[in-house]
């Protein structure tokens, strides 16, 4: 990922010098167990924990050599460790240090990307808390609908948020996995007990079964999750993007002192965050098909998948985790124009209240096909004259010859849309207070 897009807390788990720091943990840890099984000496042992390091720009001149990333990172712990490095990488392939320490990274930026999903989550309980009534215009088809409140968009979000949270946790329990099983998985030159000590140390669990490698349906799995993800969050900052258009202006990102919206427009102020969220989500999208090609390789392994993977999997977490915070600060500066929010309720002059005129109508014994063609028939006139809605119906003999004037106004009521939004609310779990 560019530098633009990358924040360090991430970036670091996706180092070298962390990659490096994990593949040696693993080296470590598989030399601990055989020590345990007594296929290390003690001494040995004790002499590679304290000497054993490795130097970047020594692996990166080897590798181009060598043309083996492991066998470059071998060779320079070696010359760190000395005689008793030949008890490291003991019945090991390169694949048992990637796969096992790629999980560890996964495990690392999909708790980091999940710390920061809990707190939109609290953020998005307190904003829609806060604009829990604060009633609005619903659309679909981008088209006045019926009134909505702006806490329950918020909800709605919110609820979408916790379902990638759970999503999240369950692919970093599917991700958690090593394999330290040998060439093509069979343990001929290892104990399975090596595997089990150092998946526990590293916080993962032992593939039940693997070839040379973890499957790739994991993997897939993990990138599809933040695909999902991001693509909520796509989801989320389109509809602000559309909300702050200039003929809406019922919602805005914060635009900040200083700020600049065009070179050549002053006047501006465009949902930048928003669409460069919008934008990279189309990346983690593109990267699940990448993914899932990765899923199927030649019998115990081939290495197609490799070159691919250190490509996605960094990029995809480093994206969406900056996605995250993007939108985290989106949400906290969001501007919301009562006005406007107003202003557009009232736009359709009453058109928006039409269903309920249609459910008096039914109520009062007229047939629903005849009330629909009454209601709409005055609808179209609205549409075409600007009329209020109220009036017209007032006027109409159909109408007035059913419902007393009272129906009529209560038909007109902006309340009656939030009555339910209390147990909405409850049924979500976003809490008062």
């Amino acid at each position: 990922m560019i530098e633009r897009y990358t924040l360090p807390e991430i970036s670091k788990i996706w180092s070298e010098q962390n990659k490096f720091s994990v593949w040696l943990q693993v080296e470590i840890l598989a030399c601990e167990a055989n020590s345990k099984l007594g296929i290390v000496p003690k001494k040995s042992l004790a002499a590679i924990k304290r000497k054993a390091s490795f130097d970047i720009k020594k692996i990166n001149k080897l590798e181009a050599v060598v043309k083996h990333d492991v066998i470059a990172f071998l060779t320079s712990v070696t010359e760190f460790v000395g005689p008793d490095s030949r008890f490291i990488h003991y019945g090991m392939t390169s694949s048992d240090v990637l796969d096992t320490s790629l999980s560890v990274q996964m495990k690392q930026s999909g708790e980091l990307i999940l710390s920061k999903l809990t707190d939109l989550r609290k953020l998005l309980a307190s904003k829609a808390k806060k604009y829990k009534y604060l009633a609005m215009v619903g659309r679909t088809h981008g088209v006045h609908a019926e009134a909505i409140t702006l806490g329950l968009k918020l909800a709605l979000w919110h609820q979408e948020n916790e379902r990638n949270i759970q999503r999240l946790k369950r692919t970093i329990e599917i991700i958690s996995v090593g394999k330290v099983s040998g060439a093509v998985g069979t343990f001929e030159h290892l104990s399975p007990k090596v595997e089990e000590f150092v998946c526990k140390k590293l916080g993962l669990r032992p593939a039940s079964v693997s070839s040379q490698i973890i499957q790739r349906d994991r993997h897939a799995e993990f990138i599809s999750t933040i695909a999902i993800i991001g693509s909520s969050l796509d989801k989320f900052a389109t509809e602000i993007r559309h909300l702050q258009k200039t003929e809406v202006l019922e919602l805005e990102e914060p635009f900040t002192k200083g700020q600049k919206g065009s070179s050549a427009m002053p006047h501006k102020k465009n949902p930048i965050i928003c669409e460069r969220i919008s934008g990279l989500a189309r990346i983690l999208r593109g990267n699940t098909v990448a993914a899932l090609e990765n899923i199927a390789l030649w019998h115990e392994r081939d290495i197609s998948h490799s070159s691919v993977e250190r490509m996605i999997i960094p990029d995809s977490t480093m994206a969406l985790y900056y996605m995250t915070v993007k939108f985290i600060e989106v949400l906290s500066g969001l501007v919301v124009n009562r006005k406007n929010i107003a202003k557009n309720l009232k736009q359709t002059h009453g058109l928006i209240y039409s269903q309920r005129a249609l459910l008096k109508l039914v109520e009062a014994g007229i047939k629903r096909e005849d009330a629909y063609e009454i209601i709409q028939e005055n609808a179209m006139k609205c549409w075409e004259t600007g009329e209020e809605l109220s009036s017209l119906l007032s006027k109409d003999k159909r109408i007035s010859a059913k419902l007393t004037k009272k129906q009529l106004t209560e038909i007109f009521d902006p309340k009656k849309s939030r009555k339910n939004i209390d147990y909405i609310f409850k049924r979500a779990g976003i809490n008062e207070g």
